[in-house]
């Protein structure tokens, strides 16, 4: 995977429109609780700040609601009062405490008040962009803000290697409005590591896959399947793949449209070889809060009114031994 990286680019002066993944673990007031993500980041932005460039940080945080689609006022609330901790101030605050340098945040990612402050930037400063999430045509890719975002930068760099595979206007749109586009170190690395796995990888080979969906992870399931020895199904997908074979979730996260991919990934491992490896018990809650009543139950187990929230303890143990 030989790609155009960072360490490739002629930073000194220009703007550098930069797609982080500052997606961060936070508190209930929405301070910081886990700064793991915007410390890996800080390779790719002392880079650019000690070659005399001029930093802007692009970053979603969490899922914004809409609240115009709010059925009631009461929902309505609710989703303004999460939306009130899903801002990045927080994200900024300690981001000027890491580099102790100068840090401004806005309060949009296109607009009057962000061009402002990206044409005050000095060699060196960042600007630190609000939730790309709040801002309509960011998750349908739209051209016209990606153009309105690439207008920001001179050069673009992907630094956030959690959020590339999706084609959002702050990840891939903004790509064809600009003369350079680079990994950062964060990405360059998985590259490179993937690179090697995918090409010539030590064995036996053991694949972990998450996440909330099936089946927009279809053809990364079937890869996968043409090159592990064994894969590790965990996370909210695995109570579609439990679905799939016929038992009970409950109120578990469910893929509706993943059920029939679930059912042809499992008929392929099996056709293949590969050891594909589910829960076999599971921790369930009556409601996903931190007062749920909890427990731990069997394949098939899941009542009606619970829903699966983590592997159980016989799972971790499977998972363990084949890893």
């Amino acid at each position: 995977m030989n790609k155009l990286t960072i360490q490739d680019l002629d930073v000194k002066g220009k703007r550098v429109l930069m797609r982080v993944d500052f997606n961060v673990p936070q508190n209930a007031d929405g301070t910081v609780r886990d700064d793991t993500r915007i410390r890996a980041a800080l390779q790719s932005i002392n880079f650019v700040r000690q070659n005399g460039g001029k930093l802007i940080l692009m970053s979603h945080l969490g899922r914004p609601g809409d609240p115009k689609k709010a059925e009631t006022e009461e929902e309505k609330a609710k989703i303004i009062k999460k939306n009130e901790t899903l801002h990045m101030d927080p994200i900024a605050d300690r981001l000027r405490e890491l580099v102790g340098g100068n840090v401004t945040k806005v309060n949009d990612i296109v607009g009057p008040e962000v061009e402002a402050a990206v044409n005050a930037m000095q060699p060196g400063d960042i600007v630190v962009l609000e939730n790309t999430r709040f801002t309509k045509g960011e998750t349908k890719n739209d051209p016209d803000l990606s153009k309105q975002l690439a207008s920001l930068g001179d050069v673009y760099v992907s630094d956030a290697f959690g959020s590339v595979h999706r084609a959002h206007a702050s990840t891939e749109g903004v790509t064809k409005f600009l003369p350079q586009s680079a990994a950062g170190f964060l990405v360059a690395k998985e590259m490179e590591y993937f690179g090697r796995v995918l090409n010539s990888p030590d064995r036996p080979l053991l694949a972990i896959l998450g996440g909330a969906k099936v089946s927009d992870k279809i053809t990364v399931i079937e890869n996968l399947l043409n090159l592990v020895d064994t894969l590790v199904i965990g996370g909210g997908m695995a109570y579609t793949f439990m679905k799939a074979q016929g038992y009970e979730i409950g109120n578990s996260l469910l893929d509706e449209g993943g059920i029939e991919v679930a059912k042809t990934v499992l008929a392929k491992a099996k056709e293949k070889g590969v050891a594909l490896l589910l829960p076999v018990d599971t921790v369930v809650a009556d409601a996903f809060s931190n007062d749920a009543n909890t427990k731990v139950v069997g394949l098939g187990e899941i009542e009606p009114g619970w829903q699966g929230l983590d592997i159980g303890p016989k799972t971790l143990d499977q998972f363990c031994d084949a890893i």
